[in-house]
């Protein structure tokens, strides 16, 4: 080999080399590039005041929450009432959001994770994501997301099965090719329109008398003072007193699960009628009918009467009390007042209830009679 073959082929060598290391840097910036995402925000200038729409969408379905007039409600439940502090925690939470990780995915393996963009054909798609929308007042798109699947941390428990801890989400941000990691499981970012609904419920409390009619059943149970004993109000067997106090505490404790659409208490098929009279001068009037293909219940309340405005002395009040006493006493009409314009209000719609806790309300005449005890067996 001469020594101008010998420069030449030392030429390319060098070209080759360059080229290689130019690469091998570019590849190492790209990787610089990812890794710098670790510990920034996604939506560190998410305009946060400016969110009035909150918009989820998976597979299964989808909700969307709208503020207006300063309201949140669930349009998919005929515009009820949303639950502002479920609400209040994701907006809080989304400005926090910070990468952990980074991974770089393929479009094949977006599955596995449930990365996969719902659309119009979300419900056969594998692998579906959650898809987050934040809009403002003009319907403008300002925040999105695709939240994927949860990252679960294993952690050691006294019992035989170990704990799952949701840790962190896989996710994919527009614009981003890459699979991050955030901070959060964002556990209550789902597409289910009942998770959202604002829980509260009436509560009918003092009660001194309760009624049940309808389907074949009729009774009635009632009490001469708040803290009376409770019996039939008609005759027909001694009253287990304690079905009475659970029937009774099952009113003072109701929940439902979801709002039922389109479901008027006027369209119940064979329904029971629960009324309840309070010492408040109130009267909570309940219809229960089935949910058909279910073990629950649909629940329309209607409430009727208004709490007295003025106290009534005590039999033998010293002058002394009375200052105490009619404190207490406003104290409480305030916030029955306050809670009875919300009750009022839930009149319009009609409930969906878990059958478990209405069991003490469904009993007949004869499942709250008093079963007579046996006499003891004597020894021989």
């Amino acid at each position: 080999m001469n020594r101008k073959s010998f420069l030449v082929l030392l030429g390319l060598v060098l070209a080759l080399g360059g080229a290689g290391l130019a690469l091998f840097w570019q590849d190492l910036a790209a990787w610089r590039s990812a890794d710098a995402k670790i510990g920034s925000k996604l939506f560190d200038k998410l305009p946060v005041n400016d969110v009035a729409q909150i918009r989820l969408i998976d597979a299964k379905g989808e909700v969307t929450l709208t503020l207006k007039d300063r309201r949140w409600s669930v349009k998919q439940r005929g515009d009820y009432n949303a639950n502002y502090q479920d609400i209040g925690d994701l907006l809080v939470k989304l400005p926090d959001l910070k990468v952990v990780q980074t991974e770089n995915v393929g479009a094949a393996l977006l599955p596995r994770l449930n990365l996969v963009q719902p659309g119009k054909d979300a419900k056969s798609a594998d692998g579906a994501g959650t898809l987050l929308e934040l809009s403002d007042k003009g319907g403008k798109v300002i925040g999105s997301l695709l939240l994927g699947k949860k990252v679960i941390k294993i952690e050691d428990s006294p019992l035989p099965i170990k704990q799952e801890i949701p840790v962190g989400r896989y996710v994919l941000s527009p614009g981003n090719q890459s699979v991050l990691v955030i901070s959060d499981a964002l556990k209550n970012a789902d597409a289910n329109p009942a998770q959202w609904l604002a829980k509260d419920f009436f509560k009918a409390e003092r009660i001194k008398s309760l009624t049940a009619s309808g389907e074949g059943v009729q009774w009635k149970i009632a009490r001469g003072e708040e803290y009376g004993q409770w019996k039939f109000a008609a005759s027909g067997g001694q009253l287990d007193a304690s079905a009475a106090v659970a029937a009774v505490n099952a009113l003072a404790s109701l929940a439902f699960v979801d709002v039922a659409i389109d479901v008027k208490a006027e369209s119940l098929e064979k329904p029971r009628t629960i009324v309840a009279e309070t010492f408040d001068n109130l009267t909570y009037t309940l219809k229960l009918a089935k949910k058909p293909g279910s073990g629950d219940y649909y629940l329309a309340v209607a409430i009727a009467g208004d709490p007295p405005r003025e106290r009534k002395p005590e039999k033998g009040e010293k002058p002394t009390d009375k200052e105490r006493l009619d404190k207490q006493f406003a104290d409480s009409a305030k916030k029955l007042g306050e809670r009875l314009k919300l009750e009022k209000s839930l009149a319009a719609w009609t409930y969906v209830v878990a059958g478990k806790t209405l069991e003490p309300l469904l009993k007949d005449r004869t499942q709250l009679i008093a079963v007579p005890r046996k006499p003891p067996v004597s020894g021989r």
